[in-house]
């Protein structure tokens, strides 16, 4: 959970610098779209490797990319402390909204594997997965961006 800490603190709210006040879960833009959508498919694509690693328990820190609706908008939240079970991740949610108010932090999040929009954990001091992150690397202030890429274990 250290880590989590970490990009919650370093990283995720320095995404919005752009954005007048704008919570940690929105992003406001300038990054490559394209790219974010490309990131997404691949974390979905890649879902399976990540379970064999979650079921070996050969890393820590595992939590997956939830896309919460409401009222026509999206947040994006990380579940933390997930099981897998029958084709669906459960987790908690790891902090406030921003714009939707059908969840909170520390409530419990249920989604189907399909549905995800990223996943990560931590093995050795790397982080694997996390590709939505990348898109986002060129939004941050160098020092931030570089802290981040150098825990990536595929940067």
């Amino acid at each position: 959970m250290k880590t989590l800490a970490f990009l919650s603190a370093a990283g995720l709210v320095l995404l919005c610098s752009s954005c007048d006040k704008s919570p940690d879960t929105l992003v406001a833009g300038g990054y490559d779209e394209a790219a974010m959508d490309a990131a997404i498919a691949r974390a979905r694509a890649e879902v399976d490797s990540f379970l064999t690693v979650l079921a070996s328990g050969q890393g820590e820190d595992f939590a997956v990319k939830a896309p919460i609706e409401d009222r026509g908008q999206t947040e994006h939240f990380w579940l933390t402390d997930i099981v897998y079970r029958d084709g669906e991740f459960l987790g908690v949610i790891g902090n406030d909204p921003g714009v939707v108010r059908n969840v909170k932090a520390g409530q419990k999040w249920t989604i189907k594997k399909q549905e995800i929009s990223d996943w990560l954990y931590i093995r050795d001091g790397k982080m694997f997965g996390n590709y939505t992150l990348r898109p986002l690397l060129g939004t941050m202030p160098k020092d931030q961006a570089e802290k981040l890429r150098a825990i990536l274990a595929e940067p």
